[in-house]
């Protein structure tokens, strides 16, 4: 690591221990999958005080309101963004997702329009990809849109579309060719969500949280400049904003694996599970799991997005979903009561089920794998 790098890296933890303080030192640890819910009002306040600073989209070109900073820059912001203890941000969708799509592939107008108030944290995101019907087999979505009088006109249902509840607008795949099949006819449309047309269901989890839903459009407007790319080109698109997804901030990431990791580790001792030389092996065989995942991580860091990054989705999800197994197994059969509410524990064993399951399925991303890596055979469909 260079000289500057150690450097920007002491800046960035110097700015967060002087600035978790106050009423924003209740934050520490809040936040994150299963856990959105937590303190949202005052999480989206601290961002927005990171915004005011600076610290918002800092990978994104200076031109469009980023930072621009290098990669090994990134990777030292979030790893110390994630070692202080700072909460889950509300506005990875939009930074994340949205706004390097829209960098990429948006107008000038859509830039403009959109990309200041991602910096700002003024205005949330969500995705609207999946729906009943078309879940892994995201080409089979049946939402539809057509221009009438220079809007687009949007009817059909999402699912699972995390944040939809708090999100001020949704980039939604549509079916906007009426005879369109797979992927041909789709198109990726910017809609509002605060209009008569949107209907906002929550789904209550397995841990007794909703922070993913139902969205239904019925007869939901946009204008018609609000498609990203041609019309038609939604499924190129899509697939582009998803690359985007598993970029340097699963770097930060397994930082908050760690965390749990030590959490269950100090557990074991602290109960004297510890002593079990089998539970103690694999807890050892999950933190050199975790230093596979940093070295994935860091090898792929920077490359254009492809399908060698269901390799990755796939390792941490595995590896999550174990680490909240294992620790059942170290609380043994204190896991299996409940005082009121879950546990962090039982909280984490619960939440890394779905793991496995969203931002791609497991069977999906080993046929990717299979088929675009590997160059087996298809999968008979």
């Amino acid at each position: 690591m260079n000289d500057e790098v150690t450097r920007f890296r002491r800046e960035v933890a110097d700015w967060l221990a002087d600035n978790l303080t106050g009423e924003f030192a209740a934050l520490r640890g809040l936040g994150g999958p299963g856990r959105e819910h937590e303190a949202f009002d005052l999480r989206l306040a601290w961002e927005r005080h990171l915004a005011a600073a600076g610290w918002t989209c800092v990978g994104w070109p200076v031109e469009f309101g980023g930072r621009g900073l290098s990669l090994d820059e990134q990777v030292a912001f979030h790893e110390e963004y994630a070692a202080s203890g700072a909460p889950a941000r509300v506005n990875h969708i939009g930074e994340q997702l949205l706004g390097p799509t829209l960098i990429a592939f948006g107008t000038p107008e859509q830039q403009s329009r959109f990309l200041p108030k991602i910096v700002a944290v003024e205005e949330l995101w969500c995705q609207g990809y999946s729906e009943p019907g078309a879940g892994s087999d995201l080409a089979a979505v049946s939402t539809s849109a057509e221009l009438r009088d220079g809007q687009w006109v949007v009817n059909g249902q999402k699912i699972w579309t995390s944040l939809a509840h708090v999100a001020d607008w949704c980039f939604v795949v549509t079916r906007t060719e009426k005879s369109s099949q797979r992927h041909r006819g789709l198109s990726y449309l910017l809609v509002p969500l605060k209009q008569d047309g949107v209907t906002v269901r929550p789904i209550q989890q397995l841990t007794g949280t909703s922070e993913f839903n139902e969205v239904f459009f019925d007869d939901a407007r946009t204008p018609a400049a609000m498609v990203v790319g041609e019309p038609g080109e939604g499924w190129r698109i899509a697939m582009a904003t998803l690359g985007f997804e598993r970029g340097v901030s699963t770097l930060g990431q397994q930082i908050g694996f760690r965390r749990e990791l030590d959490g269950i580790e100090a557990e074991a001792k602290r109960l004297g599970t510890w002593e079990d030389p089998l539970l103690r092996a694999d807890l050892e065989r999950a933190r050199m799991g975790l230093r596979v995942l940093r070295a994935h991580a860091l090898r792929t860091l920077g490359q254009a997005a492809g399908p060698e990054v269901a390799v990755g989705k796939l390792m941490w999800a595995q590896w999550h979903r174990r680490l909240g197994e294992l620790a059942v197994r170290v609380r043994g059969a204190r896991s299996l009561v409940a005082d009121g509410e879950l546990d962090e524990w039982q909280r984490l064993f619960l939440f890394t089920r779905a793991d496995t399951i969203y931002g791609g399925s497991d069977e999906i991303e080993r046929n990717i794998i299979a088929e675009r890596v590997l160059g087996l055979p298809k999968e008979a469909r």
